[in-house]
């Protein structure tokens, strides 16, 4: 199966990917380090700058490719289902995204709405809804110029929860 992820352009790719991209750069440098260590006279040296490399390369591989999968999950749409139509679900959306106070980057309905918050501390933060059919797609990710954040990944999951609510409230009238 092929999981559906919010797709980033351009340089908001490039800024996204920073902190894995510093510790590929890092255990590149690591990997030189090994490389080198093999043209030391001292037997002794060689072994010590050996080990010291791949310390450093199994630490920053660990570190990379822990921001990676992070960073890709954090891309992926997460699945809501609800009992409503694509349109009646996009209004439900957009609303609370008004109210949240969200701007608006993007929205095309019934079929997607792309949003970016606009706190002071998480400014940037992106937000993407896709509605098919009664099914909605969401998924949040941290400002790409801020980069990777524990506290920007948990207003993150507050978005995403915002929107569960929203599609799951009961209809005005009902």
């Amino acid at each position: 199966m092929i999981s559906e992820r919010m797709e980033l352009g351009g340089m908001d790719r490039a800024r996204y990917y920073v902190p894995t991209s510093i510790c590929l750069y890092l255990a590149v440098l690591c990997l030189v380090l090994i490389v080198t260590s093999a043209f030391l006279a001292s037997l002794q040296n060689a072994v010590a700058v050996t080990a010291a490399g791949v310390f450093g390369l199994i630490l920053t591989g660990g570190l990379g490719l822990l921001f990676w999968r992070a960073q890709r999950r954090d891309l992926q749409f997460t699945r809501l289902v609800t009992g409503r139509d694509a349109p009646v679900n996009f209004a439900a959306v957009q609303r609370a995204a008004e109210d949240a106070g969200w701007r608006i980057v993007r929205a095309e309905a019934p079929w997607c709405l792309d949003a970016a918050s606009r706190s002071v501390l998480d400014a940037g933060e992106r937000i993407a809804v896709r509605f098919q059919n009664n099914d909605v797609l969401v998924a949040s990710i941290c400002d790409p110029s801020v980069g990777f954040s524990l506290v920007g990944r948990r207003h993150c999951a507050e978005h995403r929860e915002l929107v569960r609510r929203a599609v799951s409230a009961p209809l005005a009238g009902a």
